[in-house]
């Protein structure tokens, strides 16, 4: 009950943990993801200021290679690339922070990034050469597209829609801020060097084309803050008038294919436009800086935001589970300290009060008192007191049934002892007037079948002796003095039928205490006539006494088809442990009473297999049955005349012809050296070791049907 209680509560409680850690992780996967969102957003924002330091730096080399290295163009140009070296080296340092967590694009292009940065000294020191001015113009574009693309992959992985386009405003901005620049230094080239060729051409229209672009993208994803910010900042005079310049140069491209003079007013055309389209480029990276940084602080919330509510998460998920925890340990202590205590008295009252009780009741008998029946003690109203209440009932229910059994079945043994005791009153009487009529009689022929009837009566007297032996009664013959075991083997053999198929070998020096003789006489005739209706009618059935530790071992041994090793098992152990008296005790009558009278003297019976077939009952008769004396034989009676009966010599003919029973001479000759129990197939076991059976087992032979449809043990068969 403990262990599904468990479960029940188990079950639930996993499956809420399982889920609020799903929820926990998944709350703290998305803080680590803004957090590698937010070092991204940190590198990009400082490789947006790198990218705007490398555009001043290519402008003024360009500038610088096509005035052909002026002192002026170079001092600047030296002053620039100081500038462009700060940024770089916070780049480098924003860099360090990117690792194997951080996507594979990102990855890539921070290393690609490492790359140029590690030979921006050496790709300096070849544009001081004999570079044209449109070659180092691409090559610091290239680099400054490769910088650019680790801001395209500051949007992977990002669910938060405004953070999203905010990030493609960043990159319009960007995008459009370089045009600006390339712009710039292209019209410079074209006017320091009095030329412009189709391709610078066609560079520059395509230029302004991705500017406009770049602008509309700008608008359509900036917000209305940030729209409002570039509106108001990348105006005035000076960004007007670069405007106007451009819009110029364009149109007198497109009339003369040439670059005249672009500002009407004023003869400085290549100065005005660099100071020109570098305000605007510094009030766009103004715009852009600021935009970077609201994206980085946006990214940070939303980290903090996330971890917040995993560690609130945490919390509760903590809380609730120790509340869900403390209450569930509670109903189910509710419920479990009944229970236990249920079961603790229901098997206490199983296993020990009611067996003892109904064993105090069974020996009571008649005046058997019905006790008082205490309670479980379960008060409660649910349903476990219910069934604790129903079983108060059914205890005093049994306890009712085993009093009024015990008083049945002292009834019933009243009943056995009282035919006992007048079948036994009229069997003696029987007795007496065949040993009268066979001390008168001369004819032969009427002798023997007095003697018959004397034989009959007697099997008789012990079928009633059965009825005591039930009943738990002593029978009423005694014996005061110790008496040969050779004679109780032959008294035995009065109460079977076909003794004459049963040859005795055993030592007549042997005595048996006089209380046990009656008993001893009773179990052997029970198992020799088993042995004898159990064998082949043309074979024997050998009794042999060996002496052994702690007793004498009696053998009997008959050649039937034996039984197998299960039936064996059951019989010993029912032997071993006779059963209480019921209906299936009628049908095993032998069994029950071999198993009462050896229970009853301390005597051991055990039946084992023999190795050449049939089956040999072995009975220990223990020491304390042994009598020290030279016991003689009871004189008198029908006793004696039988036990001086010689069933190996029935049959034979006697003196004058004829059959007598009563004259003849049992052999006792005790050999000189006694055959061992294996001699005679008989493999004799421990008494401490008895055969394995379970009585409860249903696969068990059944003493109902006999083995090999023989007759069961210890039926009486008809004479």
């Amino acid at each position: 009950m403990r262990s599904r209680l468990v479960a029940l509560i188990l079950i639930p409680t996993v499956v809420g943990v399982l889920l609020a850690g799903i929820q926990l992780a998944d709350a703290i996967g998305t803080s680590a993801e803004y957090r590698r969102l937010t070092q991204v957003a940190e590198l990009a924002q400082k490789v947006g200021a790198l990218n705007h330091e490398l555009a001043k730096e290519r402008t003024l080399t360009a500038w610088a290679v096509a005035t052909g290295n002026r002192a002026g163009r170079t001092l600047q140009l030296k002053n620039q690339r100081q500038t462009t070296d700060k940024a770089k080296a916070q780049v480098e340092s924003a860099a360090k922070a990117i690792d194997d967590s951080h996507t594979s694009r990102v990855r890539e292009g921070v290393a690609e990034m490492s790359r140029w940065l590690d030979g921006l000294d050496s790709l300096r020191e070849s544009m001081v050469g004999n570079v044209p001015p449109q070659a180092s113009i691409r090559t610091y574009t290239t680099m400054i597209g490769i910088f650019s693309s680790i801001q395209a992959g500051l949007a992977d992985g990002v669910s938060d829609d405004r953070l999203q386009r905010d990030i493609a405003a960043l990159g319009s901005l960007q995008s459009m801020k370089e045009e600006v620049s390339r712009q710039q230094i292209m019209l410079i080239v074209a006017l320091a060097e009095r030329k412009l060729d189709g391709e610078a051409l066609t560079e520059f229209l395509g230029s302004w084309d991705k500017q406009q672009a770049a602008l509309a993208s700008f608008e359509a994803e900036a917000s209305a803050e940030e729209l409002k910010a570039y509106q108001q900042g990348v105006r005035g005079q000076q960004i007007d008038r670069a405007d106007s310049m451009r819009q110029r140069a364009l149109a007198q491209m497109r009339e003369y294919n040439k670059i005249g003079d672009l500002d009407v007013t004023t003869g400085r055309d290549l100065t005005v436009w660099y100071d020109s389209t570098t305000l605007t480029a510094n009030a766009m990276r103004k715009v852009e800086d600021n935009l970077a940084t609201k994206i980085v602080t946006r990214t940070r919330g939303l980290s903090d935001d996330e971890q917040r509510n995993a560690i609130i998460s945490g919390a509760m998920i903590l809380v609730l589970l120790l509340l869900v925890l403390v209450i569930t340990t509670r109903v189910a202590g509710s419920l479990v300290r009944p229970l236990r205590r249920l079961r603790a008295e229901a098997l206490q009252v199983a296993t020990t009060r009611l067996p003892e009780t109904v064993r105090v009741l069974r020996e009571s008998g008649e005046g058997a008192q019905v006790p008082e029946v205490p309670s479980i003690g379960i008060n409660t109203r649910d349903e476990i007191g219910e069934v604790a209440r129903a079983f108060d009932e059914v205890h005093r229910e049994a306890i009712r049934l085993a009093g009024d059994e015990a008083k049945l079945r002292a009834n019933v043994n009243s009943m056995f002892v009282n035919l006992s005791r007048r079948s036994q009153t009229l069997v003696e009487r029987q007795l007496q007037l065949i040993e009268g009529l066979e001390q008168g009689e001369e004819d032969e022929q009427r002798l023997a079948n007095l003697f018959r009837l004397d034989h009959l009566a007697t099997r008789m007297r012990r079928n009633s002796e059965n009825l005591l032996v039930l009943a738990g009664q002593e029978a009423a013959r005694k014996w005061s003095e110790p008496v040969p075991l050779v004679d109780i083997a032959r008294a035995s053999l009065s109460e079977v039928e076909n003794y004459e198929r049963v040859q005795i070998s055993i030592a007549s020096s042997t005595l048996i205490v006089g209380p046990a003789v009656t008993d001893a006489v009773h179990l052997l005739a029970e198992l020799i006539e088993n042995a004898i209706s159990f064998s082949p009618r043309e074979s024997k059935v050998t009794v042999t006494s060996t002496p052994a530790e702690g007793g004498v071992l009696i053998t009997i041994n008959d050649q039937g088809i034996g039984m197998s090793q299960e039936e064996l098992g059951e019989a010993n152990w029912r032997l071993a442990n006779p059963p209480v008296v019921d209906v299936s005790v009628s049908r095993r009558m032998g069994l029950f009473v071999v198993g009462r009278l050896a229970l009853r003297h301390g005597i051991r019976v055990q039946l084992s297999q023999r190795e050449n077939g049939g089956l040999s009952a072995l009975v220990m008769m223990p020491d304390m049955l042994i009598s020290g004396g030279a016991g003689v034989p009871q004189q008198g009676g029908q006793y004696e005349a039988f036990t001086s009966f010689d069933p190996s010599m029935f049959n034979q003919p006697s003196a004058n012809g004829t059959q007598s029973a009563a004259n003849q001479v049992l052999d006792t000759e005790w050999p000189g050296s006694l055959p061992a129990p294996g001699s005679t197939g008989t493999s004799w076991p421990s008494f401490g070791e008895q055969p394995s059976f379970d009585p409860s087992a249903s696969d068990q032979p059944s003493f109902d049907q006999p083995p090999f449809g023989q007759p069961r043990f210890g039926e009486q068969q008809p004479a």
